[in-house]
């Protein structure tokens, strides 16, 4: 796919623009920064906005992620501190969790559900984007927040515990995971995108191999071939600011990015491939030398012996 330019304008070093992607960090550690003023400890609930400008628009389905650093989910006690019997709806692992859930298994004696610290530390932030049309009225731009899981996860691996009575029955006599505002069957209102199945939490619970990663947050589609997704223009996004990471020295982006044929736009893939690919043709080439020159001396001691 042919590359774009883009330009991103803004204050501060929040912008970053690549190609066919859009990166804005919005940790907000920066003095400058918008969202400067939702790291005090004594903001409850907090909403900051960063403004930008797209010089070039974005054609096709439009992705957008939210993107952590510093972040370890591959640690070993994080990566097993869930239990997939209960995130399949298991009746018995709903009342019983895993003891792998450890040391949020149980809140008020009661079993938490989802128990687990990968559940317990879900990314909550709310992401709202808008352009800002001649008259300075801004238009939501519709996101579309199903979809965004793998199909297997969302059909085969997890499932709300069953049953017809509604879903607030079906986990009674559970508590909510410990830094969850919500329980579990209120993350929607749509109840084919809620509880277990809820694929904002599906995508969460899939851990990262890289403490610095992105995830799947909402879909932009093209609605139309005569119209871009994302034309240029001045935009702005709206953060509710709930999930602290300054504390461990993390940073948070959003991330809007356009695929092609062959994917996204990711070059850990390609500058792994050229790095091994480089590491063993050296190592071949040392191999070959080494085998060259010791086969020959071994010929000899042969003839000489």
């Amino acid at each position: 796919m042919r590359q774009r330019s883009l330009t991103l304008c803004g204050r501060g070093p929040h912008f970053v623009v690549t190609g066919q992607m859009v990166r804005i960090d919005y940790t907000g550690t920066e003095p400058s920064s918008p969202c400067n003023k939702c790291l005090s400890p004594n903001v409850t609930s907090c909403i900051c906005t960063i403004n930008f400008t797209l010089e070039q628009s974005f054609e096709g389905n439009v992705f957008m992620y939210y993107g952590l650093s510093n972040f370890y989910q591959n640690h070993r006690r994080y990566v097993k501190s869930r239990d997939d019997s209960q995130l399949n709806g298991d009746h018995g692992a709903l009342l019983n969790p895993s003891k792998e859930c450890e040391p949020y298994r149980r809140s008020e004696d009661k079993p938490i559900a989802p128990c687990g610290a990968i559940a317990n530390s879900m990314f909550n932030d709310t992401l709202e984007l808008y352009l800002i049309g001649n008259e300075s009225e801004s238009t939501p731009i519709p996101l579309k927040k199903k979809g965004i899981a793998w199909w297997t996860d969302k059909n085969v691996k997890f499932r709300n515990p069953s049953g017809d009575i509604p879903l607030e029955e079906r986990f009674k006599d559970t508590a909510k995971p410990v830094n969850w505002v919500k329980p579990v069957y209120l993350l929607d209102s749509d109840q084919d995108n809620n509880g277990f199945i809820n694929e904002d939490f599906i995508v969460w619970m899939r851990t990262a191999a890289l403490p610095t990663f992105r995830k799947l947050y909402r879909l932009i589609e093209r609605k139309s071939d005569l119209h871009p997704t994302l034309p240029a223009g001045r935009y702005y996004l709206n953060i509710t600011y709930n999930y602290p990471v300054h504390s461990f020295d993390g940073r948070k982006r959003m991330i809007l990015s356009t695929i092609s044929w062959m994917g996204g736009k990711n070059p850990f893939l390609g500058i792994a491939y050229i790095a091994i690919g480089s590491i063993s043709f050296l190592l071949g080439v040392v191999l070959l030398v080494i085998n060259h020159k010791y086969r020959n001396s071994s010929n000899t001691a042969d003839i000489t012996i």
